[in-house]
């Protein structure tokens, strides 16, 4: 009987030891997360500034819709608490104070008190005097690039991640983006060269048509998705001629601003052009092909099936 009633207190002992452990375990992370909250960061921005945030932000204020993606993406939309009037996703940032559109109100901004201003690299010129009035008032503003590629759009994620605390989340978004853009890459392999398709990009229509060439992310789609942009010598954004669209001759038309193709069709210089004759006309979502945050991949994705259905459906 005794020696029954021992190893019951034995074992007891145990339990009771191992719960105070898993109590300390516990106590050990919550101490942790709270010391990461409160660890200052700094990170370099766009205008070259060491930005510093002294602990995890609790109220953020967004100045661009991309930069509004990536804050819900890292699970940050209770934080959020300023957007601009451009910002549409997801539907519940229209709930949001807003504090301007391209041009933004310094004083409603600095009225919200924020511990961080997300603005953009797009908008500096222009904003100049409202990212200092911002500053002086204590605010800690992050300007990030102005992406033009996949990897810079990568890194303002990992940027964002560490000033708020989420860089675990960062991280994984960042390697779910890689990995779906690796998906589309591989697929490219297997068109052969002379299936490759010449792609003219419409980013604006008639009269003033505009396309997309080198150092732009659909020029940079276009490459990944296996196909050749017929206006790949021009730089960046740049309008060209109806003449010169029909010596280009391309086999597809994307528009990125709802095009309508019976307009296009409708053109009298262009009814020569491959891509109109065989009716290869589609229209993919600006904001998913221009918009340089974690949606940017659907946006390939899409661009890859409406250039490449047979490949990419």
């Amino acid at each position: 009987m005794k020696k029954w009633l021992s190893s019951v207190i034995v074992a007891m002992f145990l339990v009771v030891l191992a719960a105070c452990g898993a109590t300390d375990e516990g106590s050990k992370q919550t101490e942790q997360t709270k010391q990461s909250e409160e660890q200052a960061v700094t990170v370099k921005d766009a205008r070259g500034e060491e930005v510093t945030v002294e602990q995890a932000p609790k109220k953020i204020v967004s100045l661009m819709p991309s930069n509004t993606e990536i804050v819900y993406e890292l699970g940050l939309e209770k934080e959020l608490i300023g957007v601009t009037s451009n910002d549409d996703y997801p539907a519940s940032v229209k709930e949001k104070e807003q504090v301007g559109d391209m041009n933004i109100n310094a004083e409603k901004v600095i009225a919200l008190n924020p511990d961080l201003v997300l603005a953009h690299g797009s908008s500096m010129g222009m904003s100049d005097e409202v990212f200092k009035q911002i500053e002086s008032a204590g605010i800690p503003l992050f300007v990030v690039n102005d992406a033009t590629d996949f990897n810079t759009v990568y890194e303002t994620i990992g940027n964002i991640g560490k000033l708020t605390n989420k860089t675990d989340e960062a991280n994984k978004t960042v390697k779910e983006m890689k990995a779906a853009v690796s998906e589309i890459e591989e697929k490219a392999k297997e068109i052969k060269d002379e299936d490759r398709k010449k792609v003219w990009v419409e980013v604006s229509p008639a009269p003033e048509i505009y396309t997309t060439g080198k150092g732009t992310f659909m020029d940079e789609m276009i490459k990944i998705i296996g196909a050749e942009n017929v206006a790949g010598n021009e730089e960046g954004w740049v309008k060209l001629s109806e003449e010169k669209v029909v010596e280009l001759n391309p086999d597809t038309i994307v528009t990125t601003y709802d095009g309508d193709a019976n307009e296009i069709k409708n053109r009298p210089a262009w009814s020569d052009i491959t891509a109109v004759k065989e009716n290869q006309i589609v229209n993919v979502d600006s904001n998913k092909t221009n918009r340089p945050g974690p949606r940017i991949v659907e946006g390939l994705e899409e661009f890859a099936k409406a250039v490449y259905p047979e490949v990419y459906n």
